[in-house]
C-alpha cells in the first residue's frame, strides 16, 4: 500500500501521527468531504497527466475543474489524464488513493492556486480512505510543489 510510502515521509515533517484512516472510502471529492464533514472545496485532489514519457501532477481545491486553456498556456501542451493504471505504474498511489507525497523524483509536482482560498485542505495519503489536514504553505514546504493557475471553479448545475 502506498499510504506505507507515505507514512515515512510524512515522519520527516513530524506528521506521520496526523494521517486520518476512515473505515469508510474517500476516494473521490464528494465521499472525502462527506468522511472529514468539510465542503468539498477543502478536499485537495491530486490529479496525474501525460507529461511526454513521464506524468506531472497538479494538486486542485475539490471545487475546480482543469481550465485546458490555462493548462496549455502554462505547460505548453494539452491536459491528458493517465489512466489509472498509468497513474499507479507512475506515482506510486493508485487512483482515489493519489497524492502528493512520497512520489518518485520523476514526477513534477504542481499546485493550483485555488488551494490558497482555504486555511487547510486535505489530501490523500496514499490510500483511497485516508488524508492528512495540510495548510497551502505545508503542502509547498512537504512537496517542493510550483504554484500555478490551471484551474476554474466548476459551474453548479
Amino acid at each position: 500500500m502506498s499510504i506505507e510510502l507515505v507514512r515515512p515521509f510524512l515522519a520527516q515533517f513530524g506528521r506521520e501521527q496526523d494521517i486520518l484512516e476512515f473505515p469508510v472510502s474517500s476516494a473521490t471529492v464528494e465521499l472525502a468531504a462527506a468522511a472529514l464533514s468539510v465542503e468539498p472545496g477543502r478536499i485537495a485532489k491530486t490529479m496525474s497527466f501525460a507529461d511526454g514519457e513521464g506524468c506531472l501532477v497538479v494538486v486542485t481545491a475539490g471545487d475546480t475543474k482543469i481550465d485546458n486553456s490555462k493548462y496549455k498556456h502554462t505547460f505548453g501542451f494539452k491536459a491528458k489524464m493517465l489512466s489509472p493504471d498509468q497513474a499507479l505504474a507512475f506515482t506510486g498511489h493508485a487512483v482515489g488513493g493519489v497524492c502528493p507525497f512520497a512520489l518518485p523524483e520523476t514526477v513534477r509536482i504542481f499546485l493550483d492556486e485555488s488551494i490558497r482560498r482555504f486555511e487547510t485542505v486535505y489530501p490523500a495519503a496514499g490510500s483511497s480512505n485516508s488524508a492528512v489536514e495540510v495548510t497551502a504553505d505545508q503542502l509547498e514546504q512537504y512537496t517542493g510543489g510550483i504554484w500555478v493557475d490551471v484551474c476554474k471553479l466548476k459551474v453548479e448545475q
